[in-house]
């Protein structure tokens, strides 16, 4: 029986000195301590950090923060514009890493020194419920 192997196939055919000369000097050799300057930010595609091509570096965890929070004040007049930079610039970097669970809440303070009228009072509750906001209400105070 003849057998084709090749890279894509579960498994390959090397010569028994070559692998025991890999697997001591890996074995040898500890991997270095992450440096304060590496954010992580580098290699973090799989098997980007020396692997073979295709292997994942299981890391578990002890070393990086577990989870991140970040309050901003947003220009009023061009939220739409801020809030998208911040899901390119922030969120899309967080919800990209396997198994993370992002949670985005967006809050509205108002403060109307001249007190807001009852068709606005009306427009915003509607607008805020048909929105499913999970709280939201005026005050007089």
């Amino acid at each position: 029986i003849v057998s084709v192997v090749d890279a894509a196939s579960p498994g390959l055919v090397v010569k028994p000195e070559v692998a025991r000369r890999q697997i001591d000097v890996e074995s040898a050799k500890p991997d270095p301590p992450p440096s304060a300057e590496d954010d992580g930010s580098r290699g973090s595609a799989p098997g980007a950090e020396g692997g073979a091509p295709g292997t994942d570096v299981i890391d578990d965890g002890s070393t990086h923060p577990r989870r991140f929070h970040g309050t901003v004040v947003l220009d009023e007049s061009r939220v739409g514009r801020d809030a998208g930079r911040i899901a390119e610039e922030v969120i899309a970097h967080l919800t990209g890493l396997v198994g993370t669970k992002v949670t985005v809440t967006l809050e509205v303070e108002a403060e109307i020194p001249a007190g807001v009228p009852d068709h606005v009072v009306r427009t915003v509750t509607e607008n805020s419920r048909t929105l499913k906001f999970t709280s939201q209400g005026f005050e007089k105070e």
